[in-house]
């Protein structure tokens, strides 16, 4: 069976439309008009072996919160849809991830149940990004409470090293390395590990 989903999310604020296929190559076609939200939807891609396509059309005359979390929830449903009922999927997984100097732990339960711990430095640059519409920093950890919540799972993302000591973190690496960290943890915890096995839970269900 193809663990795809097609998720579509329309408001007063944002339409978007998701196709997620789990068991992919790490293709992606992501256009939310935000370009260093692009970047990192695109590293969630690339390093969790999704086929991921998002088409987000947001309010972003207003600034770029509506667009990065009506997103997240919609990628996030999307994989909910695409797993079904987990049967046979390792369900655990785990990633530490270097990107120079930052070093960043994720780790992933498909349990069911939505949770999310973020915990990054407080004295990030306030925006990344270049023309257009920028990145607030402080989006980043709406983006996993958003993604862990619609998904259900429980999400662990801990940076563990910033910069050199001394040093002003580089926003771009440090949110990079997140991104990357829970596309490692979460291939792990997704792979199936026992074809037509059961559900990974004493309870049956997850």
């Amino acid at each position: 069976m193809s663990r795809s989903a097609t998720v579509e999310r329309t408001t007063a604020e944002t339409k978007i439309r998701v196709e997620l296929h789990v068991d992919g190559t790490g293709r992606h076609d992501v256009s939310t008009g935000v370009g260093f939200y692009d970047h990192m939807l695109a590293q969630l891609a690339k390093h969790g072996g999704l086929d991921l396509t998002v088409r987000t059309d947001g309010d972003l005359h207003i600034d770029a919160h509506h667009t990065v979390e009506d997103t997240a929830l919609a990628i996030g449903a999307a994989l909910a849809q695409a797993l079904g009922d987990k049967a046979g999927v390792r369900r655990f997984g785990d990633a530490l991830v270097p990107l120079d100097e930052v070093l960043v732990q994720a780790a992933v339960d498909l349990s069911g149940r939505p949770y999310v711990v973020h915990e990054e430095p407080a004295n990030l640059a306030p925006f990344v990004g270049g023309t257009g519409p920028v990145f607030a920093t402080s989006l980043t950890r709406h983006f996993w409470e958003s993604l862990g919540h619609a998904a259900r799972v429980t999400l662990h993302v801990n940076v563990v090293r910033a910069s050199r000591p001394g040093a002003q973190p580089d926003a771009h690496h440090v949110i990079e390395a997140q991104f990357k960290a829970v596309a490692r943890a979460l291939r792990d915890a997704v792979r199936v590990e026992h074809p037509g096995g059961a559900v990974p839970s004493t309870k049956g269900v997850l």
